[in-house]
């Protein structure tokens, strides 16, 4: 499994963090900034969804501030389910009944909880239940008839 991470300057401390931990047990790919220092989120989020959707990762982990400005802009992505959570439940949902394919986390999280999200979420399968399949086709049929 490939894991693709991304942060803007907020989120790149729980990057660095985060990759030491994770780098132990799967391949990951850095598309994020490498410091502190201020920088757009779409750029860092864009880049994160184009990876997923050319199938070069599995799942992407972004992080910003409170997790909502990366997630809205991977979102924009054609074809990115972009979730951001906060807790097991969420991940957990968001995978089953979404098939999210992009967790978002915020810059607060301490490192082993957020740790434990991001192994909950690719871990946890999609349902394959009819009338979630339904709700994911809807998402990506309104994409394909809004392509600009």
């Amino acid at each position: 499994m490939i894991l693709g991470i991304t942060n803007d300057h907020r989120g790149y401390k729980l990057k660095v963090e985060l990759l030491e931990k994770l780098k132990k047990d799967y391949e990951v790919i850095d598309y994020g900034c490498k410091g502190t220092e201020s920088v757009d989120y779409p750029d860092y989020a864009f880049k994160l969804g184009e990876a997923l959707t050319n199938k070069e990762i599995d799942f992407g982990i972004a992080i910003c501030g409170s997790g909502i400005g990366i997630s809205i802009a991977c979102n924009k992505v054609k074809g990115i389910r972009a979730a951001r959570v906060l807790n097991l439940e969420d991940v957990r949902e968001t995978r089953n009944d979404n098939d999210a394919n992009i967790i978002c986390l915020n810059e607060n999280m301490d490192v082993e909880y957020a740790y434990n999200l991001i192994i909950a979420f690719i871990t946890t399968p999609f349902s394959n239940l009819e009338r979630h399949i339904r709700r994911v086709n809807k998402i990506k049929e309104y994409e394909v008839r809004n392509e600009r």
